[in-house]
Parts: C-alpha cells; structure tokens; sequence
C-alpha cells in the first residue's frame, strides 16, 4: 500500500514537471519569430515629400527629413504608432549626447477638452526620468520655426496602433549635421502631462545618432529578441519550475520508506538540472546586460543575483556534507533548508519581475505560467494535508501501542506480586 502510494506521488510530480516544459519549449519555439518588425522609410508623407529617410532602430518608427546647407534648416517627419487610445507619441533631438535627459521634444496626443490632436512642445530636464514632478509644456530653446502633428490613414482618433507623423522645421548650428534623436511613447496622458513610458529594453534604447547628410546611424545596441526569449524561458523553467518541484520531490517522498535513496537521486538530478539550465540563463542575462548600455533593470537584475548566489551556494554545500552521524549534521541540514527554499521563493517573484520586464505581464506566456505554477502549488498542498494526515495516524498509532504496552507492563507487574 505504501509503494502504491510513493509511486503515485513520483507520478504526479514528473506529471507537474510535463506541464511546464510544454510551455516553456512552445515560448522557446516561438523566440524566432518573435523579432520586433522594423518599420520601412518613406520620403512622401500625406504633407510633402522629403529628401531622404532612414528606419529607426526600435517600434517600428521612421523619420523622413529634408536639409538645406544654405541657411542650415532641417525639415523632418517622424512617423511612429500609438499604443492605447489615451497614449502619446513623443521625438525631438537632443544637443548633447542620445538620451531621454536634456532633450527637447514634441509630444502628440490628444486633447483631453476637445479630442484634437495636439503637438506640444517639453524639454525632458533630470527631474522628468527621476518622477519628480509631472512633465509641462514650454517653450523650446532651439530654434523651432514649425511643428504639426497628423494622424495617417484611415484612423481619424488617436487608438492602440494608429500611426501619427509629427513634423518640425528646425534651424541647426552651421556645419553641424550629426543629430541626437530621442523618441518614445506611452500609456497615459494625465491632463496635458505624458506619463512615463514602458520600460521595456525597446523603450530604453530608443535613441539614435544620425548624420543628415549621409543618413549613417548610430543606434545603441540592444539584446536580440532570440536572446531574451531564450533567457527567459530558460529562467522561467529553472528557477521558476524545476527548482520548486526538485524542493517538493525531497519533502513529500523522502518519508516514503520504500522509495529507498531514490528520492535524494531524483531530487539532486531536478535540482542539479535546473542550476545548470539557470546558470545558462543567468549567463545570458550577463550578455544581454553588456550588449545594452544604459539598459538596466535593478530590481531584476538584484533578484537574479540573489537567486544565482543562493543556488551555487547549494551546489557548493554538497561538497561539505557531513555525514549523518556527524554533530554539525543538524546545523549543515537548516542551512540546506534554509537557503533552499530561499533560493525557491526568489527565483520564483524573479520570474514573475522578468515578464513584467519583456512587457509580458498580461500575456498567455503568463497566464500559463501561473497555471504550471498553481497546478504545482496545488499538488503540494494536497501532499501536504497527506503528510499531516499520515503523521497524526502514526502519532496516534504509536499512541495506542504505548498505551498497550504500559497494560501489559502493568498487568505482568500485578501478576509477579
């Protein structure tokens, strides 16, 4: 009855691990397809037709422009796409160096009184990237002779995916023809004030130095799309599943009498794959992280390192494992639990902090993973209620044999005198 039962919950298990792998290989599958699309220039726009044009590097955004050497004037056209109906589309350049902070941009969106699209003007000062106050409208500090803002095709209001142009005739400084462009866009609009955008690794390096008269770009380099699904999944499988379902296969069979040591194997082979699988992972993150500068997520990045230092801390302990009658054993055995689960719970929010970072918190790739999850989390608790359930028989068992044998002791007690 006992083997049947062991048997049963080995079953289970390698059932739970099936559910996740499933998944995981599908997100994997799917990481070759899942390449952002370029955007494709073009010169005509509904208002005119420009000299040249350059697809930019992230959200499928363009830019058209027309120079003139003369009296040193750049005409431009920016064509990117909103992504919710009380969004903003925002482009400009920026005097110094391709980032968000110093620039000065025109921001589409819509009014919030009549509906029209609007093009205001903002500089993007340090206290914009650090939230301290909402971002107002001003008057520029270049020499913008003209700026309009259209929505193009047949979208007639600003929705998720209509595409807008915002035009501008600036005046540069003569013999200066290599410009750093910003652009972004995002959620919400709160009055006439842009909200934060998405911080997605797309978001943050949306920023390119371009030479006006040659149209070479230098764009920063970010992570493939390749690369970070392969991370993810990777991640998501090993410190988000396996190491979870390695940490439940040693509490729920090592009881099992009958199981012999082939609980402590298959717990070691769970947990020794998933630590490779997550070093791979971890590895890749290292790469993607040195691939794009200036992209950092702090708070994933320390859970990563917290969960990566936790698991190699495990896999070292193995090394100085004492044996069962050693007396240390007990101190050696509260680390192993202690760091263990540690290692578990915070694999497990890291993944949960990756999707939100691929811009995937309300996604399927989610939702299945919270299912895989659950599934497991649910197959603990039963296991869980059947191991408190065998305990208090055994201790009730042992109960009543203690009990018989007092009886008796008594009993033959009684009888010798």
């Amino acid at each position: 009855m006992r083997q049947q039962r062991c048997a049963t919950l080995l079953a289970s298990l390698l059932q739970l691990v099936a559910v996740a792998v499933l998944p995981a290989a599908a997100a994997a599958a799917a990481a070759a397809a899942a390449g952002g699309a370029a955007g494709r220039c073009t010169t005509s726009t509904p208002l005119k037709t420009y000299a040249k044009c350059i697809a930019l590097p992230t959200q499928g955004a363009t830019l058209a422009w027309t120079y003139d050497a003369r009296n040193a004037t750049l005409d431009a056209a920016f064509t990117g796409s909103f992504i919710s109906p009380s969004g903003w589309v925002a482009w400009g350049v920026n005097k110094d160096a391709p980032a968000m902070t110093g620039a000065r941009v025109l921001a589409a969106f819509s009014d919030p009184s009549t509906g029209a699209l609007l093009a205001l003007p903002f500089l993007l000062s340090p206290d914009v990237k650090l939230q301290a106050s909402p971002l107002v409208s001003r008057p520029l500090d270049i020499p913008l002779l003209a700026s309009s803002a259209s929505l193009v095709g047949p979208a007639r209001t600003v929705r998720d995916g209509a595409t807008v142009t915002i035009a501008a005739t600036i005046r540069l400084s003569p013999n200066r023809t290599k410009l750093h462009f910003v652009w972004n866009r995002g959620l919400y609009v709160q009055g006439y004030s842009p909200t934060i955008h998405p911080t997605d690794a797309s978001d943050l390096a949306s920023h390119a130095t371009v030479d006006i008269l040659t149209t070479a770009t230098e764009a920063s380099p970010t992570a493939s799309a390749t690369l970070q699904w392969t991370h993810g999944s990777l991640n998501a499988l090993s410190w988000g599943f396996l190491l979870p379902v390695g940490a439940a296969v040693a509490r729920y069979l090592r009881p099992c009498a009958s199981t012999g040591p082939a609980w402590f194997y298959a717990h070691a082979a769970i947990q020794a794959t998933g630590y490779a699988l997550g070093a791979a992972g971890f590895a890749l993150g290292l790469v993607m992280g040195s691939a794009s500068p200036g992209v950092t997520y702090k708070l994933h990045r320390g859970l990563g390192i917290a969960a990566a230092t936790a698991g190699s801390l495990q896999t070292l302990a193995m090394l100085f494992r004492p044996k069962t009658t050693n007396r240390y054993r007990k101190y050696w055995k509260s680390y192993h639990h202690l760091v263990g689960y540690g290692c578990v719970v915070v694999g497990v929010v890291n993944v949960f902090q990756g999707f939100e970072v691929m811009g995937l918190g309300a996604s399927y790739w989610k939702l299945g993973y919270c299912m895989a999850l659950a599934t497991l989390a649910g197959g603990c608790v039963a296991l869980e209620v059947n191991a408190w359930v065998v305990f208090c028989r055994r201790q009730q068992e042992e109960k009543l044999m203690r009990r018989e044998v007092e009886d008796v002791v008594v009993k033959d007690r009684a009888a010798a005198f």
